[in-house]
């Protein structure tokens, strides 16, 4: 009986010591409902922000820049520039290593940088004075510019989409217009492929041979320090409600997007915390498919701009005035080029101008397809608010419903109307994307060449952009800056709706968040 009772205290033993090394491992996992379902995995193939959320898991950056907008070296140990500022030499740091065991090299880097630039607005930018880049040794780069320009470390460290992630050669060599199917970087996470279900889950691991910077996390620079095995992220949780419901219970750990609604109730629950993770706001804004009519004719674009006044937009769309405002300015307000310079067609908005600038235009009647996302809870309420304001201004309007990956899809695509295409789409964008001529995609107005969907041209807004891109006195700068908004008013490259802070959700177990101004998962802990 004694040996039979020790047998069974020895089995109790061990069944506690699984369940404790079961709850021990589920306390490592950070489970995140993310604001929308991710199902591109190529982060340059698109803006949207849950491809580069996916990238910042998995990949690493040359530089980051900090919350005080401050480049700073992350995988580049030292550089040097030319006296004549045509030549900058790169050394990268040592202990990078991808995560098929292989070391990260500027063959790697330079292939990167070269596919990236033929995508993202700013990329292509630093592009056109770009000579030729080349490897001296596999951990030095160097870019060879034609003419010096004032923004190199701006476009290496750029924040947000889209970012020049550093992939292996093998991967980056893949035509950017064809997306990658190697999800291998050398970034603080793992993806799991094999675990991957669009609509349902993304499953990342740490990177237990990622060796993190010294410096504490600032932005997207700093330290990537890991504190959890894995994280999950829950994308079927699609509904508002349900995801408070979820948190509650401690079914989930964050929100990354909490609906609006919930502002107020999730201030005063005692098992939540809305953590400040930003500094500049998000902006609203409706963008046009200039390639099809009506809206390749300007005068229908100003139309919408007499027409979509912002407050309409905000108060439906956010409602706590606590967490929008109005700014008359296609640069983030606040931020060294927000300005109501040249904005009066918007800013002075007045339904009658709108209505006489449709009768002008000779617009024909063609109704307007207007894509409204049906799971993103940050935009879902704008295009109801556009098509109303469209309808009053004189426009028939086809408002046709979709998820947000699909609209996402369907944007990327230059169909004409009757074989699927678009007119317009409402969307948001981080403040660190939009705040100069550069990183601005609207203000990329080479048509069909052009890096982001809707491909505006016009020649005078280029030329302007590219004075601003050679600029290097802060004064002429801004002049610069007024100038080019002043012209994409004129011509309507877009219309800005308002800027909003977009909250997030955690429970009260969950600790190291810092100013990232976007969504980013490392340097926290599951207490």
């Amino acid at each position: 009986m004694r040996k039979l009772a020790a047998s069974l205290t020895s089995i109790t033993l061990l069944v506690l010591a699984a369940f404790a090394g079961v709850s021990q491992a589920q306390d490592k996992v950070l489970r995140i409902v993310p604001h929308s379902n991710l199902a591109i995995l190529d982060p340059i193939w698109t803006t949207a922000y849950m491809s580069r959320n996916h990238g910042y898991m998995i990949y690493d950056t040359l530089f980051g820049t900090d919350e005080k907008n401050n480049i700073k070296p992350q995988m580049v140990e030292s550089w040097t520039e030319s006296p004549d500022h045509r030549l900058w030499t790169f050394k990268l740091r040592k202990g990078l290593e991808f995560h098929d065991g292989k070391p990260v090299t500027s063959e790697d880097v330079i292939a990167s940088l070269a596919r990236w630039g033929k995508r993202d607005a700013m990329g292509s930018a630093l592009m056109t004075f770009v000579d030729r880049m080349d490897t001296p040794t596999p951990d030095t780069f160097r870019i060879f510019l034609r003419e010096a320009c004032g923004f190199v470390l701006e476009a290496l460290g750029k924040p947000s989409s889209n970012v020049p992630f550093i992939m292996p050669k093998r991967v980056a060599d893949t035509d950017p217009f064809k997306q990658i199917d190697d999800y291998i970087g050398s970034g603080p996470y793992l993806f799991k492929k094999d675990e991957f279900k669009p609509g349902d889950k993304a499953i990342y691991l740490k990177f237990a041979k990622y060796v993190p910077r010294k410096e504490a996390p600032s932005g997207t620079a700093g330290g990537k320090n890991v504190y959890v095995d894995r994280v999950e992220w829950n994308l079927a949780l699609r509904d508002a409600q349900a995801q408070v419901n979820a948190l509650q219970k401690g079914e989930v750990d964050i929100i990354e997007s909490l609906g609006f609604d919930f502002y107020e109730a999730a201030k005063k629950d005692p098992n939540m915390q809305l953590p400040k993770y930003a500094t500049v706001n998000l902006q609203y804004m409706a963008r046009f498919n200039h390639l099809n009519k009506p809206f390749d004719n300007a005068k229908v674009r100003q139309a919408v701009l007499a027409a979509f006044a912002q407050q309409p937009f905000l108060q439906a769309q956010v409602g706590v005035k606590e967490l929008y405002n109005t700014c008359a300015s296609m640069f983030t307000c606040g931020t060294p080029y927000g300005s109501p310079f040249g904005s009066e067609i918007q800013s002075k908005s007045n339904m009658k101008k709108a209505q006489e600038l449709v009768k002008a235009s000779g617009y024909d009647g063609t109704p307007i397809v207007l894509m409204k996302p049906t799971d993103l809870a940050a935009i879902q309420k704008l295009p109801d608010v556009a098509a109303q304001l469209l309808r009053q201004a004189g426009f028939k309007v086809d408002l046709q419903a979709m998820d947000w990956q699909t609209l996402v899809g369907r944007r990327a695509k230059k169909d004409p109307i009757d074989k699927g295409g678009w007119h317009m789409f409402l969307t948001a964008w981080q403040g660190h994307d939009i705040w100069n001529p550069i990183a601005n995609p609207t203000m990329d107005t080479r048509g069909e060449a052009s890096g982001w969907f809707g491909w505006g041209k016009d020649d005078k807004l280029l030329e302007l952009r590219a004075q601003f891109m050679r600029a290097t006195d802060d004064a002429q700068k801004k002049k610069l800056a007024d100038a080019v908004q002043a012209r994409a008013f004129e011509i309507g490259t877009h219309v800005p709706l308002g800027e909003f802070a977009q909250p997030m959700a955690t429970r009260k177990n969950i600790s190291g968040f810092f100013i990232t101004n976007g969504n980013i998962y490392w340097n926290l802990k599951k207490n």
